[in-house]
């Protein structure tokens, strides 16, 4: 967990071109202890989080400028800070749309802010790097895949994988215990934390966008392996 000045030093940036809301979401975070920025629309978007770089953004989808898909693409090209994305869209096609390009969780409009920095609290809980490991001894390897569970780095065929914090989080999970067969359920505590309650089929989803950078599918997964009805393994590789 991280400690008050940890947190007192994590930065968000806000993205929302409502200002009335960006105003309040701010006022927030301010008094949670997080460093806070703004961003009124797409293209000020990119521009303030590749000058802030930021630990979290919360990105609305819809933006002046950019759409926030598009805002979230570029993003992904130069970082990999958590993004939670708030829409006021309802059709779950959009929320699995920008979980695809890298979103770590979504709120619908309208929503609690106190949720919201809830959320925030959350996602930065989770552990960049496995606490109290030693740097050696870490490095597994399943077939051409390298995971170092200490450092946090994914190397495939010697070339590091570009994953974000959720899909990097899963994966280290798998690939602490190679034996043991994951439930959604499981998983979301893991990763998400024992608090949160949204929808646990959001891991399909990371689960399917960690597939993709890893060269496989469902059906020919050599990495992380469906058990039908229980949830996910580590495979051999």
């Amino acid at each position: 967990m991280r400690s008050e000045s940890a947190r007192a030093a994590a930065t968000v940036l806000v993205v929302e071109d409502e200002v009335a809301l960006s105003d309040v979401v701010k006022a927030y975070l301010v008094k949670a202890g997080y460093a806070t920025g703004t961003a009124r629309s797409g293209p000020e978007a990119v521009e303030v989080a590749r000058a802030l770089s930021p630990d979290v953004i919360i990105l609305d989808l819809g933006l002046p400028g950019l759409d926030g898909l598009e805002v979230m693409r570029r993003i992904r090209a130069f970082s990999d800070c958590y993004v939670l994305i708030t829409t006021a869209r309802s059709e779950e096609v959009d929320r699995l749309v920008g979980l695809s390009v890298g979103a770590d969780d979504y709120l619908t409009k309208p929503f609690s802010v106190r949720e919201l920095v809830a959320r925030v609290q959350a996602v930065l809980r989770r552990p960049r790097a496995e606490p109290g490991t030693a740097p050696s001894g870490t490095v597994r390897a399943f077939g051409e895949l390298e995971i170092d569970t200490a450092a946090q780095e994914v190397r495939l065929a010697g070339q590091p994988v570009p994953l974000t914090p959720t899909e990097r989080g899963l994966l280290m999970t798998l690939a602490r215990r190679p034996g043991q067969v994951f439930s959604r359920h499981q998983l979301m505590e893991a990763v998400w934390g024992d608090t949160w309650n949204g929808d646990d089929h959001l891991v399909d989803v990371h689960i399917a966008n960690l597939r993709r950078k890893l060269d496989e599918t469902a059906g020919s997964a050599r990495y992380v392996i469906t058990v039908r009805g229980i949830g996910y393994r580590m495979g051999k590789g």
